[in-house]
């Protein structure tokens, strides 16, 4: 980087520098020629606004329930106290506390998260009469361009307040083909995001929140943000409603080309339904995989490429669970018109329990989050960690197992769970074995649950 520009002839040799050093269109219009300024000014607009964000979350993965403190980073964006950061920084928070710039620790409200978009929106205490907090604006969403400076902001590590330099490598970057990030195009940086970043912001050089920083490739240099225009509509609705509510419809989408699959649809409009879950409303509406997506509810599709899906994604979650919906298909060389009627995605993650003497947790089977155990059983348990050493994992008992019964007894939910729990662990005249049948990659095995060690007393 170039620390000191030549002062003579400073109006033009100024612009052209900041031009050789790649600076937006903005930069070079409005900001000082001296780039450490840029730096300068744009920290001290967003640094006041930056919050350390320490959870105290329970972990059920390690087979038994734990409390933990976990560091992430957040940003003000209101002066009444709203804050953004990550749903995965607050997943599972029992109690939320937040550092603020003038390094007083305070307790925070969550009002709402939204795993699909790996957000979630806080509330600060209020303000003392006739003050404020310090917060961060929100750039244009159409101002983000390749090539722009911009700066990741937030805590890794668990180092309160850091600032991490880079360009926007992508602007309108899709990474939803194998994962649950379809909802949005990401921001794209080589701006370093390690963990704890996460929930922190990404600025441009003019100090306005371009991203909220989420995930970083270990060791790659690739960072990715939530847009700017995604945070503010998803916080609208949390304010609002504490959640957002999604339809389902049960299709799997594909872009008529796609170059990561390098499978090419024969047509120009609309998108290709790649796939139909089964007794999904999509089935029950008629519509097969191979159908091309014209409209949803009269207005037209275009899927062409990757980068458009999450348009079309947006347009289909936001429909009204259990109000028919027209869609207008293409089949072969005729159009065929269809009425769908969305579920509701995700009513419930189910809930955890520790099966502490077992040394293992359970929880519940969810379409949306464990669609593989779904596939083999709609409604069931599962093990969800195992602890080692301990009971369940020298019996032979393995994360992910369905468990069908428990001591003969049927297992559909967690309250089936606990009430055999508490009867087989309360009988102190029975023997300290249990027999579990569980459904292991879709093969039925008993287990010889022994669990005579107490290894909470070693």
């Amino acid at each position: 980087m170039v620390s000191r520009w030549i002062s003579a002839y400073a109006g033009l040799i100024a612009v052209t520098a900041t031009i050789l050093m790649g600076l937006s269109q903005q930069a070079i219009c409005q900001e000082p020629a001296d780039f450490r300024q840029i730096i300068s000014r744009a920290k001290a607009e967003v640094f006041p606004s930056l919050i350390f964000v320490k959870p105290i979350v329970e972990d059920y993965e390690s087979g038994e329930k734990k409390q933990q403190e976990v560091f992430g980073s957040g940003v003000i964006i209101s002066p009444d106290g709203y804050a953004v950061t990550n749903w995965h920084v607050v997943d599972k928070a029992v109690s939320i506390n937040c550092v603020l710039y003038d390094e007083r620790q305070v307790r925070v409200e969550l009002i709402g998260s939204d795993r699909d978009t790996d957000l979630a929106l806080l509330k600060l205490p209020a303000p003392e009469e006739g003050k404020s907090y310090p917060y961060a604006r929100f750039a244009d969403a159409d101002s983000v361009q390749e090539g722009d400076f911009v700066m990741a902001l937030g805590s890794p590590f668990g180092f309160q307040r850091s600032i991490s330099l880079g360009i926007i490598s992508n602007a309108h970057r899709y990474i939803g083909f194998d994962t649950e990030y379809k909802y949005n195009t990401w921001i794209q940086t080589d701006a370093a995001i390690n963990p704890g970043n996460s929930g922190g912001p990404l600025i441009d050089t003019r100090g306005a929140i371009v991203g909220i920083n989420t995930l970083g490739i270990d060791g790659s240099g690739i960072g990715f943000s939530i847009p700017a225009s995604c945070v503010q509509m998803v916080v609208e609705r949390l304010k609002h409603d504490g959640k957002v509510v999604r339809a389902s419809t049960g299709l799997r989408l594909q872009a008529l080309k796609d170059f990561h699959s390098n499978t090419f649809a024969d047509a120009e409009r609309g998108v290709l339904i790649a796939g139909v879950e089964d007794n999904s409303p999509a089935a029950q509406a008629g519509i097969r995989p191979g159908d091309l997506l014209l409209a949803v509810d009269s207005k037209p599709v275009e899927g062409l490429y990757a980068e458009m899906l999450p348009t079309i994604w947006r347009a289909l979650v936001d429909l009204k669970p259990g109000s028919p919906v027209p869609m207008e298909l293409q089949r072969g060389g005729e159009k065929v018109q269809v009425k769908i009627t969305p579920g509701q995605k995700g009513l419930s993650e189910g809930e955890d329990f520790d099966c502490r003497r077992w040394n293992m947790t359970l929880k519940e089977i969810n379409k949306d989050r464990t669609p593989q155990l779904y596939y083999l059983k709609e409604k069931g348990v599962f093990v969800q960690g195992i602890r080692y050493p301990g009971n369940a994992a020298s019996s032979g008992l393995g994360r992910r197992d369905i468990i069908l019964t428990i001591d003969k007894e049927p297992i559909q939910t967690i309250a089936d769970v606990k009430r055999v729990y508490e009867r087989i662990i309360t009988d102190d005249r029975r023997e300290k074995k249990v027999v579990v049948e569980v459904l292991r990659s879709g093969l039925r095995n008993w287990v010889v649950l022994d669990y005579r060690r107490d290894y909470e007393q070693e």
